[in-house]
């Protein structure tokens, strides 16, 4: 078995119970009204505390020692990739990745967590005005992109799954979604769980081997890294969020009161990285021919009506073989014995590819692009598992946006024109125009902590990445350094 697969079914075994029943319904109750839930959301955290007891944490005992552990820890991830690196040179295949579709298949099913990004820090905003918890407010803040659209962690991942046609995530299984619902419990409930928030902070903020490794993976296809790159460079240890993560502890440390009972929740929070799907077991999980056969299946629902009775394939009407989802491998059998798909050979060959991709195909537009890349990628795999795959050349911005030019575009959005916090613009003159009501109300504020507050509540999981949300993530940001 796949030691990647090992390692998921580990940590999954200490889930609660009730993180594999409630997680996916958690998640969008926390986004669509955080209000809604509160004594649902401290339970659930409470649960997920609970079941990652007898996982291990591996932070040093003081605070004294944390420096060095992260800088040790980054310094053997760098020698793990440079190795990685080192054999990749030397004819190693892909760690991570079999296939495009492979890739994209990563794409979607961590997007439940990716689409919260920085979401566990939410709730610290209101103590702008206290400098022990300015470091993790500066992090929130950079995880929006200070308000800059092409910097906002959620709006680059939104863009980079309908890029690519990778949409469907909502319905994706309830381990998926522990991760994005553990960090909106915490979010919207952080003052009551802050010594959680600040060791879930650490742990999360930290560089892992597998981001360096997927970025390269992604940009071998194509498939623009900028998202994973980015927290390379905003996370690194020697100013980004890992160091700011460690400060942040020792600023928020009480001196009053209980410091190793505060420190053993840090450890709590710090555990609750490890519980559902992570980056490895979603890579694990990966089976081509499943995933097209639930494609096909999810598709017979509205196609079993919609074909004419002369397509035949292997004597039955494809009406008929699309009657039953749990006809569908069936179905690519016949498809394929019948010569309308020729396995491990270019797609170009096979007539059924002919059907569904080109601006002409009878069915144009019935397959998404990440479900036509599935079943390309499954018609060029041969049954024995080789593949014909060509030379896919990289697309410019992917090349532009490899780790080793990254520093060359940390620039581009400089031209980017920043708001004031009050500034007239003749496409904000409509009376109804929320962005200039925004600019109103921050405007008649009463004073600083009236219009923080405002600008806050602007600056939520569910908000942030909206038009609004970035103008008042600009507008606090610069009341914050003010």
């Amino acid at each position: 078995m796949n030691s990647m697969l090992l390692d998921a079914m580990t940590v999954a075994a200490h889930a609660a119970p009730a993180t594999r029943e409630r997680s996916r319904e958690l998640y969008f109750s926390l986004y669509d009204d955080p209000r809604a839930t509160p004594q649902e959301a401290r339970a659930y955290i409470a649960d997920q505390i609970a079941a990652v007891q007898a996982l291990p944490a591996d932070l040093p005992p003081t605070l004294a020692e944390l420096p060095a552990w992260v800088e040790e820890r980054t310094d053997a991830v760098g020698e793990q990739y440079r190795e990685y690196l080192a054999a990749r040179k030397n004819g190693a295949p892909r760690r991570y990745f079999s296939c495009r579709a492979h890739a994209l298949y990563f794409i979607k099913a961590v997007a439940p967590t990716k689409l919260v990004d920085g979401a566990w820090l939410y709730g610290l905003l209101k103590h702008w005005d206290n400098p022990a918890y300015h470091g993790l407010i500066k992090t929130y803040i950079e995880e929006l992109g200070e308000g800059v659209p092409d910097k906002n962690h959620v709006t680059l991942y939104r863009k980079l799954l309908a890029t690519h046609g990778c949409d469907g995530w909502e319905a994706l299984g309830e381990q998926h979604f522990v991760q994005g619902a553990i960090q909106l419990a915490l979010g919207h409930h952080a003052d009551h769980f802050l010594p959680e928030v600040i060791g879930y902070n650490l742990g999360y903020e930290q560089l892992p081997l597998h981001l360096l490794i997927t970025s390269y993976e992604l940009n071998e296809f194509g498939i623009d890294p900028y998202y994973f790159t980015l927290h390379v460079t905003v996370d690194n240890a020697a100013s980004g969020h890992a160091q700011k993560a460690v400060q942040a502890l020792g600023d928020l440390m009480p001196r009053v009161g209980d410091r190793d009972a505060f420190y053993r929740r840090v450890l709590d929070g710090y555990r609750l990285n490890d519980l559902g799907a992570s980056t490895n077991s979603v890579i694990a999980e990966f089976d081509l021919q499943a995933e097209l056969t639930d494609i096909l299946a999810a598709k017979s629902k509205v196609g079993k009506n919609m074909h004419s009775d002369y397509c035949r394939v292997a004597g039955r009407s494809v009406n008929d073989w699309l009657a039953t989802p749990a006809q569908v491998p069936d179905f690519l059998a016949a498809l394929e014995k019948a010569g309308w798909i020729k396995r491990g050979e270019d797609v170009e060959h096979s007539r059924f590819w002919g059907l569904v991709s080109g601006e002409k195909a009878e069915m144009f537009g019935v397959f998404s692009a990440y479900e036509l890349q599935v079943l390309r990628d499954w018609i060029t795999t041969a049954p024995d598992g080789n593949r014909k795959e060509g030379q896919r050349s990289m697309t410019w911005r992917a090349r532009q946006r490899t780790l080793d030019n990254l520093g060359q575009q940390q620039g581009r959005s400089a031209a980017f024109p920043e708001r004031g916090l009050i500034r007239r613009h003749p496409r904000l003159e409509e009376p109804d125009n929320e962005l200039r009501l925004l600019e109103e109300q921050v405007a008649g504020a009463a004073g600083k902590q009236e219009a923080m507050a405002l600008l806050g509540g602007l600056m939520s999981p569910e908000v942030h990445h909206t038009a609004a949300g970035l103008m008042a993530t600009r507008m606090y940001t610069q009341l914050f350094d003010a």
